[in-house]
């Protein structure tokens, strides 16, 4: 890239590399994480009532899907701020807290964007590698904590691991942080997690104004092509975030459709259920052939090792994916993330898996 326009450290940006697509007619894209099961009809609905709005603005605060996610969530309203997308709000988060050359510590592997949006916030990133099970390494993580550091970034569930961090030991992480540093939660996968295996991210919220708690449309809720997330925080924390979130950054038919979703509570704990069943099933049938499987709070698996145990040829793994009809997620030399679907994307997972182990 050339530094003829852009700031020098623009050029060192990593790429984004987006779920692959294919010629095929059949094929199973089970490489983006989304949901499978197509648009709920009320959201649906709603959004093709306000279609003949589009040429006024939208709501610039949200009004509607702020006032319904604070009686979901029973949280206050000032300390709710939505935008296109959690990672358009991770990003201005970032770029608002983090001086230049400042550190931000997070783990990895973990969530592509951080690292992009570390270095365009102008910020050093500081990863702290995960533990060879996958999990998070909260004490090393901590121990990369230095007057330096501008912000802390945990995801849990984890993408692409899938893994997750336990309430008490995320608090205790928590309350050894300064109060001056930010912390953010990535919760986008929550919704598909045991609450027993996982983190409160709002009762630590609520008690530490510094946490920041993300969450996102795009997943259990089905909207990922509308892009729409939220964070969840102190009013004064939420003040800061809402002053340099991007005007009018969420549009109309993705502000119905978000306060359809929020209504349709029943149906999208169904989508949840369905996608948990199918989780469990795929990962207990990948471990009696062999794959070391995480346990998985996500929507998707991740396998780091074949099925002797040894590092994962990620491509010869996903070149048998693809000719079983499924597109999967490699991700550089770590691992290969695989989104569950709907049951015929497992039945051909299953098949790539029992070809693989057959070799």
């Amino acid at each position: 890239m050339s530094t003829r326009w852009f700031r020098p450290e623009i050029s060192k940006l990593p790429a984004y590399v987006s779920g692959k697509r294919s010629e095929r007619e059949d094929i199973i894209k089970l490489s983006s994480n989304e949901v499978p099961f197509g648009t709920i009809p009320e959201v649906a609905k709603a959004v093709a009532e306000k279609i003949q709005g589009i040429n006024r603005y939208p709501d610039m605060a949200n009004a509607d899907i702020v006032a319904t996610l604070a009686e979901r969530e029973n949280w206050p309203e000032d300390g709710i701020v939505v935008s296109n997308g959690s990672t358009a709000l991770l990003e201005k988060i970032l770029q608002a807290v983090t001086t230049p050359g400042g550190d931000v510590v997070y783990p990895w592997r973990s969530f592509e964007a951080y690292p992009i949006a570390i270095l365009a916030a102008g910020g050093n990133p500081v990863p702290v590698p995960l533990r060879e099970d996958g999990t998070q390494d909260l004490d090393a993580m901590l121990a990369k904590v230095t007057p330096e550091t501008r912000c802390v970034m945990l995801c849990s569930p984890n993408n692409p691991t899938g893994t997750a961090l336990g309430h008490a030991q995320t608090e205790r992480f928590v309350e050894a942080i300064p109060e001056s540093v930010p912390i953010i939660i990535d919760e986008a996968y929550i919704h598909f997690a045991n609450p027993e295996n996982v983190q409160d991210g709002l009762a630590i919220a609520r008690k530490h104004p510094n946490v920041i708690v993300a969450r996102t449309f795009s997943k259990v809720y089905g909207l990922a092509g509308l892009r729409i997330g939220y964070v969840l925080t102190s009013a004064e924390m939420a003040t800061g975030i809402r002053a340099i979130a991007t005007p009018f950054g969420v549009n109309l038919l993705a502000q119905a459709a978000g306060v359809a979703a929020l209504e349709q509570r029943e149906a999208v704990e169904r989508v949840a259920q369905e996608i948990v069943h199918l989780r469990d099933e795929l990962r207990a049938q990948a471990q009696q052939l062999g794959f070391e499987v995480p346990r998985s709070e996500a929507n998707f698996l991740w396998f780091a090792k074949d099925a002797r145990g040894n590092k994962l040829d990620g491509e010869r793994f996903e070149e048998v994916c693809r000719e079983e009809g499924i597109l999967v997620r490699k991700l550089g030399d770590d691992g290969v993330r695989v989104t569950v679907a709907e049951k015929e994307g497992g039945l051909r997972l299953l098949a790539a898996l029992r070809r693989l182990s057959a070799n």
